[in-house]
């Protein structure tokens, strides 16, 4: 008899760790009558709980790298299937990494080794794995992670190159997993470091897509044929529609004349962000994450394609809620996308005066 293994138990479900076909994806991979099973056995388990939150908090960001050697880094990432609204009475049946959208980020320095272990829960119905953009390596990692429910797999790679970079599932059937939660960023650190600022915060791009109108209550299923016309339900910032709002799970907190930088991750699969924060500007920008290049300067709205990732600075000189945005405006008003960083402090009227009377008494040019 053949010992049973990761690889085996794989090919007996249809995604055997064989060739690659896609971005990873495996030659034996499920198909899509066999996805179809697994999401249905996943919506019809009687007693899965509903979770109020998949959405990140957006200030779990690590600390900056603070050495100039390089170590070996220990990642340990678990798939979870999440039963969770996407709204107020809107259930869904999300996919993560450890529970979150985005997955937790993860923070090395280039130079550094990675170690990664992937662990596939065991109450989950489908195999996942992770595609690492920041990995040379078959499938950026996914063709040696591809794991069943219940088991595990550990690679290791060498941080070559900085940047910010998007991790994801990379099973076949790719774009569901995505569109259901499964991916995060990975933050390589040039060797100086990046420029000190007051706060960070993280946050993660993607649309869901549904087989009921937004809004409607009860459980949506998953509609792939929406998602092979690209046409989400919601997009989403951290997962869950207006999630970092104070009417969602509260908003980013900052304070006048500090600087922040926001880390942010198009997860996809299918719509390009348009990432702009109303009432401010990217005092500095890279774009694709690109940090080995030199950053563009007040920059009013990144395109940040799905599969990649921005990193952009604010200058905060008055007190404001600052909404970062789509600039896709219907996806803002009519599918969810918003998050809030309010920030706090004393009005600074030279820069920006809500209440200036008739201008008697100023000096005329």
């Amino acid at each position: 008899m053949m010992p049973t293994t990761r690889r085996t138990t794989l090919k007996a479900l249809g995604t055997g760790a064989g060739g690659a076909a896609l971005a990873g994806c495996a030659a034996e991979a499920p198909t899509d009558a066999q996805t179809e099973t697994a999401r249905q056995t996943t919506e019809k388990t009687s007693g899965k709980p509903t979770s109020s939150r998949v959405a990140a908090d957006p200030t779990d960001v690590p600390e900056p790298i603070d050495r100039d050697t390089s170590e070996t880094v220990e990642v340990e990432l678990t798939a979870r299937e999440v039963r969770a609204e996407i709204e107020d009475g809107v259930v869904y049946d999300y996919m993560t990494f450890d529970g979150q959208i985005p997955g937790p980020m993860v923070r090395v320095r280039r130079g550094d080794t990675v170690r990664v272990t992937l662990m596939n829960a065991e109450e989950n119905a489908m195999p996942h794995n992770v595609d690492f953009h920041a990995c040379y390596g078959p499938g950026g990692g996914a063709e040696d992670t591809t794991v069943a429910p219940g088991e595990s797999a550990t690679i290791k790679f060498r941080a070559e190159y900085p940047g910010a970079f998007i991790y994801h599932c990379a099973v076949a059937n790719m774009d569901y997993h995505i569109a259901s939660g499964m991916f995060g960023m990975i933050l390589v650190e040039p060797e100086d470091g990046l420029p000190a600022v007051d706060r960070e915060f993280y946050v993660g791009q993607h649309e869901i897509y549904t087989d009921k109108p937004a809004g409607e209550k009860g459980r949506h299923s998953f509609d792939l044929e929406s998602m092979k016309a690209e046409n989400p339900t919601y997009v989403v910032l951290n997962g869950q529609k207006y999630a970092l709002t104070p009417d969602g799970f509260g908003a980013m907190a900052a304070e006048t004349d500090e600087t922040v930088r926001v880390f942010m991750v198009d997860g996809g699969p299918n719509l390009n962000s348009n990432f702009h924060p109303i009432g401010n500007v990217w005092t500095d920008a890279y774009r694709d994450g690109a940090l080995a290049g030199d950053p563009e300067r007040y920059v009013q709205t990144m395109n940040v394609p799905p599969g990649s990732c921005m990193v952009g600075t604010m200058e905060l000189p008055v007190p404001e809620d600052i909404k970062l945005v789509d600039h896709a405006l219907s996806r803002v008003a009519r599918k969810g996308m918003l998050g809030v960083v309010s920030v706090d402090g004393e009005e600074n009227p030279e820069v920006f005066d809500p209440s200036p009377g008739d201008g008697a008494g100023e000096e005329q040019a």
